[in-house]
């Protein structure tokens, strides 16, 4: 039996990670679909109080209360933020980090800093005409769902707490390479906010040589879009179960 924390992205709660957990429940482990402050069911909570800190928390709180160790953290979008904070504060705790077609930021970066100016700019102005302070929720037509896929997720979507955009983290690379880390990344279609990503995957320098050195990280692909773990559940699960 293993253990995975499962982290959802921008938008989503721990909802979308169902068929996941289920699929990883079936093959005896332990999977624990976190959702963050202010969103899925928890989007009452909603305000603009909310930071990326917030939600660094979030994480950090549910492998303590869970009680897990060796856990398998696999992080979706946005929170490829969160994950890289907690491999640097608790990567003692961790067997590996999986970031699901996810952010995977330079030390001093924010989640919002590879984004086209025109996104940033939009994001932005809806926040500030929010009275939450909140990001307005996309369509999830740009994720490549259809039918009854779409729907679930369209139906479930909430707005984002808009001050995790430009939350900067500041984190050392050394000590989340010591992780083993696996990149899905997500082509069939490409979200274009995580384009500028994929060739970070096979930078010598990212990280100053980090991410190609320390316990090791591959990039694994998926033909699907960017929530596989509506699309594409039993292959992330596999996925999933491999890196434990």
């Amino acid at each position: 039996m293993a253990n995975f924390v499962l982290v959802h992205g921008a938008w989503h709660g721990g909802w979308c990670w169902q068929r996941v957990v289920q699929a990883l429940a079936r093959e005896g482990h332990r999977a624990h679909a976190v959702t963050l402050t202010g969103l899925g069911e928890r989007a009452h909570l909603l305000s603009p109080a909310i930071t990326l800190e917030t939600h660094i928390q979030d994480v950090a709180a549910a492998i303590e209360a869970e009680e897990m160790d060796q856990v398998v953290l696999a992080v979706h979008s946005y929170a490829g933020m969160i994950g890289t904070a907690i491999a640097d504060r608790l990567g003692s705790r961790l067997r590996h980090l999986v970031y699901v077609d996810a952010v995977v930021p330079r030390p001093g970066e924010s989640w919002s800093s590879t984004h086209a100016r025109a996104v940033r700019e939009a994001r932005l102005a809806s926040a500030a005409a929010s009275p939450d302070f909140a990001l307005a929720v996309p369509d999830p037509d740009n994720y490549g769902l259809v039918t009854a896929d779409y729907q679930w997720v369209k139906r479930r979507l909430t707005p984002q707490p808009g001050h995790c955009y430009e939350a900067v983290l500041a984190f050392d690379p050394a000590r989340v390479a010591a992780i083993p880390r696996t990149f899905v990344n997500c082509t069939a279609p490409a979200l274009p906010t995580i384009d500028a990503i994929r060739p970070r995957m096979a930078d010598p320098n990212l990280w100053g040589g980090a991410w190609r050195g320390g316990a090791g990280a591959r990039v694994v692909e998926l033909a699907t879009g960017h929530d596989p773990m509506v699309s594409r559940p039993a292959e992330l699960a596999g996925i999933l179960s491999g890196c434990a």
